[in-house]
């Protein structure tokens, strides 16, 4: 019986297996993996190095054509990890809703009247490489050499000189296939090490705490359904910035514009007068566009357009774009020009060849941290300075979620998380920047502990 008992349970598990898709059945070895076979009582002693190695190994990568919430149900299985985490760590009020996004609380163990505040970071990983079977790799005592990755695949200061500002240091690297994931799993690692040490250091006096992680951050998604009002702050932080000291309350102004294109398809030996090549079209309308306003032409408060793709054939064709600028007016102007171009493009070709659908994403969230909100970021500054961490503020050439939800009433400005070349196979992450990382979240806890306002 015993024998046939065991036979029985084998074919199911080969049938639910069979079931299970590939993608989902990988995680799903991971999640047993992580979350019952080391589910022992030292997990609590983790350190901040294994934490993060543990994150990698789920691949939690957003998709930008999908409709759910979240965007892949991958990320809900590191969720629930993450869920199961907090409540391991003795956090309270944990919560995973129905959208993926993870609420918790680490209590006050102060009786002043202090402001509760909070920290963000998000869990999906950037589509734009590959995210599935991570290799990490711990290069120590760096040495500011050309480090190999795998065979046939170098990252050296040559091409990316920021290495040099961490020789001496210890490095986690991918192999050169995958990005890394710490944007911004390297932030959720550094935020739950700062909890943890809160509840070990019970010296360090901190008002009511509250943590959040969330999905589909990198495809502009993350805050579109944060609940604000349960997650009761007064102001909080996204850890999501980059190198150690990165300081962000200033960040572009986002719109995205998708321009459909309308052709007539003839036989190219009777075309004449006749066809519209809607291929031809797409090329001229991306001509019109400056070409000195891209990603690869600007830097620092320099705005542009960025061309994320082009289908076509001679019927139809479409542009999908990013309009990107810090400055509130000429960011409108930026999105005016674009219906402009449709605008000339139909004068030409006829009225409804060309339409352009421009959406707002989110906005610069100095609007919403200049003037009233400013003791916000005076608090990291002085956090940054108490722990030997130089300050660097400077604006994102990008967005956080914490843009959005500055503009939904919480502010939110950025802070770093370590992590350099994000979104690539030469990301890496420099342990001793997520530590500072950790030691920053714990003395701002401190600092508010002690806040009079």
């Amino acid at each position: 019986m015993e024998a046939d008992s065991t036979a029985e349970a084998a074919e199911a598990a080969s049938d639910k297996k069979e079931r299970i898709s590939e993608e989902k059945f990988g995680c799903f070895l991971t999640y047993l993996y992580l979350c019952v076979i080391k589910t022992k009582p030292e997990e609590r002693n983790m350190d901040i190095i294994e934490r993060f190695l543990n994150y990698t190994k789920f691949d939690t990568q957003s998709a930008e054509d999908s409709q759910t919430v979240p965007s892949t149900s991958k990320q809900l299985i590191f969720a629930e990890y993450l869920k199961k985490e907090l409540e391991r760590e003795g956090l309270d009020d944990v919560e995973l809703d129905d959208k993926g996004y993870i609420y918790a609380t680490l209590k006050a163990n102060t009786k002043d009247d202090v402001p509760t505040i909070g920290f963000i970071s998000h869990y999906d990983t950037s589509p734009d490489c590959r995210g599935a079977d991570i290799k990490p790799q711990i290069v120590r005592n760096y040495d500011g050499s050309d480090i190999l990755l795998s065979e046939g695949i170098t990252m050296s200061p040559k091409k990316f000189p920021e290495l040099l500002q961490h020789v001496g240091e210890d490095l986690i690297v991918t192999d050169g296939t995958t990005l890394l994931g710490a944007d911004d799993k390297a932030g959720i690692a550094e935020i739950m090490q700062a909890m943890v040490y809160l509840q070990e250091h019970k010296e360090i006096k901190h008002g009511k705490i509250r943590v959040a992680f969330n999905p589909d951050e990198e495809i502009g998604m993350g805050a579109h359904h944060f609940d604000v009002e349960k997650f009761g702050c007064e102001w909080a932080y996204t850890m999501d910035g980059g190198d150690v000291g990165e300081l962000e309350f200033e960040n572009f102004n986002a719109a995205s514009a998708k321009i459909s294109i309308k052709g007539v398809s003839v036989h190219p030996g009777y075309a004449k007068g006749k066809m519209i090549n809607a291929n031809a079209l797409a090329a001229e309308f991306a001509k019109m566009l400056p070409e000195n306003e891209t990603p690869e032409t600007t830097e620092g408060y320099q705005g542009f357009y960025h061309l994320l793709g082009i289908t076509s054939n001679i019927e139809q064709a479409k542009l999908s774009y990013i309009i990107r600028d810090h400055d509130r007016e000429t960011f409108e102007d930026r999105k005016r020009f674009v219906q402009r171009c449709a605008d000339q493009m139909n004068e030409k070709y006829g009225e409804g060849t060309v339409e352009a659908v421009v959406n707002d994403q989110y906005y610069n969230m100095k609007e919403k941290i200049e003037p009233d909100n400013m003791h916000v970021i005076d608090l990291v500054l002085k956090a940054m300075q108490e722990v030997g961490v130089s300050p660097k503020v400077r604006p994102i050439r990008g967005g956080t979620d914490g843009a959005q939800l500055s503009f939904k009433g919480l502010p939110c400005p950025n802070i770093f998380a370590g992590g350099i070349n994000f979104h690539g196979p030469y990301e890496f992450v420099p342990i001793q920047s997520m530590e500072k990382a950790m030691k920053v979240v714990v003395k701002i806890c401190e600092l508010v502990g002690a806040y009079n306002g």
